[in-house]
């Protein structure tokens, strides 16, 4: 009589793991008021930078005059400027960072707020996945901001009667690279938030820093306007201009996907030698 064989019990590749996760992760994000609350103030800051205005004046006396005379410099600026000027030259989609950083901090918060965390990896989810997860997922509600934050700004600028003349090739190639920045972007706040997992206040204050290219500036305001600083986030968002070529895509694809790597290899690494909870 020919024994009956045992069943098998394959182990779920990354794939099926992580189409797991990100399903749960995609569900809880469009199902929290917060994403929509962050894309519409992705919208709605464009809106406001459009009607701020700089005091200036040939003769000394106070004028008010736009910051902008062209819609698409709420975009980008027309060349790379790792080193703020003024006012003009910061406030374009960058600034979807700096509110991306505190929507991750808030969503990841969360988790442990919750005892999401603890349920999770109770049931032996690997680390790995979970910091892959949040990178994605996050990432893509920073692409979306980017996407709204260019809807408030068209819009805007239309209401502004601003100049919309611009080499449309180029600015594709600005908003792509910006785009694409968020996968680093969300993969450098997600390990901030595992590291400071305990101190939800800290991790916000340092993503706001980070956000504002703070660090960079002050190393441009040292080397200069050197195009060695799209080593760094920061620096390959502000390379994404409306200047921009082949070649700067390919500069901000490759040091997103580089520092996605980087930040997740690390968080896994912090949260598989530490107390997760």
């Amino acid at each position: 009589m020919q024994a009956r064989a045992l069943p098998r019990f394959e182990t779920p590749t990354l794939y099926d793991r992580m189409r797991s996760m990100l399903g749960v992760d995609f569900y809880r994000l469009f199902h929290t008021p917060m994403y929509y609350i962050f894309l519409a103030i992705a919208a709605i800051i464009p809106a406001m930078v459009v009607s701020m205005a700089g005091m200036s004046g040939p003769d000394g006396a106070a004028q008010a005059a736009p910051l902008y005379t062209n819609t698409w410099n709420i975009i980008a600026a027309n060349t790379p400027l790792y080193i703020v000027r003024d006012i003009g030259d910061y406030a374009n989609m960058n600034m979807v960072f700096i509110f991306g950083g505190i929507m991750v901090s808030i969503f990841i918060g969360h988790d442990y707020r919750s005892g999401y965390v603890k349920q999770l990896f109770t049931t032996h989810a690997k680390k790995l996945d979970y910091m892959l997860s949040k990178s994605i997922v996050c990432a893509f509600a920073m692409a979306c901001m980017c996407v709204t934050y260019l809807l408030g700004g068209m819009a805007g600028g239309m209401l502004s009667g601003l100049s919309m003349q611009v080499n449309f090739g180029l600015l594709l190639l600005a908003i792509l690279g910006k785009m694409v920045m968020s996968l680093g972007w969300a993969s450098l706040y997600t390990f901030i938030n595992v590291v400071l997992r305990r101190y939800f206040g800290v991790s916000i204050t340092l993503s706001f820093i980070l956000g504002t290219g703070i660090p960079i500036i002050g190393a441009a305001a040292i080397l200069g306007n050197t195009p060695a600083l799209n080593l760094f986030l920061y620096g390959s968002s502000v390379y994404a201009c409306l200047s921009s070529n082949i070649l700067t895509l390919l500069v901000c694809i490759i040091v997103s996907v580089l520092w996605a790597v980087v930040y997740n290899a690390l968080g896994t690494l912090v949260l598989s030698r530490s107390d997760v909870y």
